[in-house]
């Protein structure tokens, strides 16, 4: 399948985190700096949440891995970013890239410009913005009415949380609400439901925007069931608790793996697993499934999914 009708987008945003959003955005990388990606900042755990504990800093690992998805293979560039000391030392664990944009935070006026200046250093076109400048953890509410706060602990809970909250509560980048209310074209997922595609949408500007957006808002499904407290949600549960958050019903369109084409109103299945890995989506199988939804985005006119 072709996919010139993505080019027709000159402003397309990505939101989420980890590997997940990495995958998007490399599989879009051909849109240049008419992709942007939304990234989660409030991970805690290996490098990064030592760096946070450390430095009360922004978490690093989820832009990092993003960048390293985006960049040009091979080169010593990415293989410098992607370095990981070994031995038995203060350094040992730690991801060189990590250190590299702490660096950066420390030398630079903002966040992003240190984001900016490693995209320019490794030859990346597609703009990375983190959801926030400012450091803050994802805390979850349980039903007893006590709080698990950390994404670690909040992946490790034996139940779902019944509510999620950033603390402390922080602005949304400017950029960030910007990229979404320009949007044409808006994908959320696939990753780790509570920890990477929830935390940008509970900063209130940034879900204000996507409220107000007219952008085809598409979400993706993760190609495996969670080990975490997600994994016990259905997928009209996940859609209802993003549309609680955002205020309104947005979500045009779903999309899941499905061994045969299968195109719903709202649910749709495509073949998306990498034959090579197939706990990876697979890059082409992402273009061909968004270039089918927006064809039927052109042809019908499409209501999001109410939650």
């Amino acid at each position: 399948m072709q996919h010139h009708i993505l080019n027709q987008f000159n402003r397309v945003v990505a939101i989420g985190g980890g590997h997940g959003l990495g995958r998007v955005l490399s599989a879009l990388d051909f849109l240049g700096n008419r992709l942007t990606g939304i990234v989660a900042t409030t991970d805690n755990g290996g490098s990064t949440g030592r760096l946070r504990a450390q430095q009360d800093c922004i978490a690093w690992g989820d832009l990092r891995n993003c960048l390293s998805h985006l960049a040009h293979r091979p080169s010593v560039g990415s293989q410098l970013f992607e370095y990981r000391f070994q031995g038995d030392t203060e350094l040992t664990g730690h991801n060189l890239g990590n250190l590299m944009l702490l660096a950066l935070d420390q030398l630079c006026v903002r966040p992003l410009e240190a984001v900016n200046l490693i995209r320019h250093l490794l030859n990346i076109d597609v703009r990375l913005i983190p959801m926030s400048e400012h450091p803050t953890h994802l805390v979850a509410l349980q039903a007893c009415g006590s709080k698990v706060f950390g994404e670690i602990n909040v992946d490790s809970m034996p139940e779902a949380p019944i509510a999620l909250s950033l603390e402390p509560e922080v602005d949304a980048t400017w950029e960030a609400c910007e990229a979404v209310r320009h949007a044409e074209l808006i994908i959320l997922g696939p990753g780790s439901f509570l920890t990477s595609i929830m935390p940008p949408l509970l900063l209130p500007q940034f879900a204000k925007s996507l409220a107000n957006t007219n952008a085809q808002i598409i979400f993706i499904d993760n190609l495996h069931e969670e080990s975490s407290p997600a994994g016990q949600f259905t997928l009209e549960q996940k859609v209802a608790w993003c549309h609680q958050v955002i205020g309104k019903p947005v979500i045009n369109n779903v999309l899941c793996h499905g061994e045969q084409v299968r195109l719903g109103s709202t649910i749709n299945y495509f073949p998306l697993k990498n034959k090579h890995n197939p706990a990876l989506h697979d890059q082409t199988g992402l273009r061909d499934a968004l270039s089918a939804l927006v064809r039927v985005k052109s042809a019908l006119s499409l209501s999001p999914l109410a939650s």
